[in-house]
């Protein structure tokens, strides 16, 4: 059997660390040339490109903001030129802040909002638009399982996250138009620099509600990223799909 995203030309956001780190490389081991964004650290950019290397396929990082429009223009531009198209999108790159609502300030609030969501705006349409042209293309969208369950996490954290649903079962009806599929991962509480920035009560409760009883591994979101962005997925769209190691309901 061939492998999963033979031939495919992905795009991920927040490719450096954690979960997007992990799809970054599970995408190439499973056939997939892959490009992604970072903010800062250019060592671990040379790092994430070198293990897709690794499995003979192409790698891009580009140094770029989520939330600028016209960088984000620039890197679908760059890179319909250089591979000639994009089939696969993720957006995974977010922040969270451990704020309590009462005290969340006007700053903390806008950073997120603006980092979370607008950022799908900035990162989509164009590579969706580009997607439009070839008829043909996988979105995926990295959201949470608090923007579903009451947890007790972040106001701001879970309100973008729930505007994430949103945006994938809107778009889904109207990508489906030209054979593209919008679907989202509602992420548990996995073992990556984000979910340390969380409070310590939250952690310690995540233990007692998950019946797998741990954090989740990057790479175990990733593996089923693969297969949502693959060819063999080719009938759900517009789906949330829950992987946080079996939580209470």
């Amino acid at each position: 059997m061939s492998l999963l995203l033979e031939g495919k030309r992905a795009f991920v956001t927040g490719g450096t660390r954690g979960i997007g780190r992990a799809i970054c490389e599970v995408f190439a081991r499973e056939g997939a040339d892959v490009a992604f964004s970072f903010n800062a650290r250019e060592d671990l950019a040379e790092e994430v490109k070198a293990k897709i290397a690794s499995h003979g396929h192409r790698a891009h990082g580009f140094k770029v903001s989520i939330t600028d429009r016209v960088g984000m223009k620039k890197v679908a531009r760059e890179l319909v030129e250089e591979w000639g198209g994009i089939d696969i999108l993720v957006n995974n790159a977010a922040i969270n802040r451990g704020d309590n609502f009462a005290t969340t300030t006007d700053r903390a609030w806008d950073e997120v909002i603006n980092t979370n969501v607008n950022s799908l705006f900035a990162v989509t349409k164009p590579i969706y638009k580009q997607m439009i042209r070839q008829r043909n293309g996988m979105i995926l969208n990295i959201t949470s399982i608090g923007a579903i369950r009451a947890l007790p996490t972040s106001v701001h954290y879970a309100t973008s996250k729930a505007a994430m649903i949103g945006f994938t079962k809107c778009l889904s009806r109207e990508a489906a138009t030209f054979g593209i599929t919008v679907n989202a991962i509602a992420a548990g509480i996995f073992d990556t620099d984000l979910a340390h920035t969380l409070p310590d009560r939250l952690l310690q409760m995540h233990e007692l509600w998950v019946s797998r009883g741990r954090l989740g591994r990057p790479e175990e979101l990733a593996e089923i990223a693969a297969f949502l962005v693959s060819d063999r997925n080719s009938f759900m769209n517009g789906e949330v799909i829950i992987v946080d190691g079996g939580g209470v309901t």
